[in-house]
């Protein structure tokens, strides 16, 4: 079996890991549960003017510039609630154009918000997204998805029906 681990990926490993599992096979969560709808609606209308949507093996930029020969990557997200895995997922992002050899920074982009975070890889960060990957790695490979376990982020989950009916 190919499997790539994606941004996506890395972005569900730092809220559920259990969500992990079931993207990694093709169990998606509901695409007409509303917080899906408004952030396909916020990335499709924000930024109009930036190249969008450019496609890698493990996964799409948002956005992506170059600014006078550097190379920028823009994550756009509905809200700052998920401020930490999206920073992971562009960090990853940052990593993997690092491994084909690109430098680039990373912009956090929340229009609803007017935030930009900069994000720039470094050797720490490097070190946690690669054991990152391995973690993600093992998971999908388990036969079964780990446990439902409750966190702050259930009550808005496009899984809940699944984990929790």
């Amino acid at each position: 079996m190919d499997f790539y681990v994606t941004g996506t990926l890395i972005w569900y490993y730092y809220i559920c890991k259990r969500q992990v599992w079931l993207m990694a096979h093709n169990l998606e969560p509901d695409q007409e549960d509303e917080n899906i709808k408004i952030g396909r609606l916020i990335t499709e209308t924000a930024y109009v003017r930036e190249k969008k949507e450019t496609d890698i093996v493990t996964g799409k930029f948002d956005v992506l510039r170059n600014e006078g020969g550097n190379i920028v990557v823009g994550e756009i997200k509905k809200s700052s609630r998920f401020i930490e895995s999206a920073g992971k997922q562009l960090l990853f992002y940052l990593w993997q154009l690092k491994e084909m050899g690109i430098e680039a920074r990373g912009e956090l982009l929340i229009p609803e918000e007017k935030k930009k975070i900069e994000f720039l890889l470094d050797e720490n960060n490097e070190k946690e997204i690669k054991k990152a990957v391995k973690e993600i790695k093992k998971i999908v490979f388990s036969p079964s998805p780990p446990p439902p376990i409750k966190n702050k982020y259930c009550g808005r989950c496009a899984y809940a029906e699944f984990c929790w009916s």
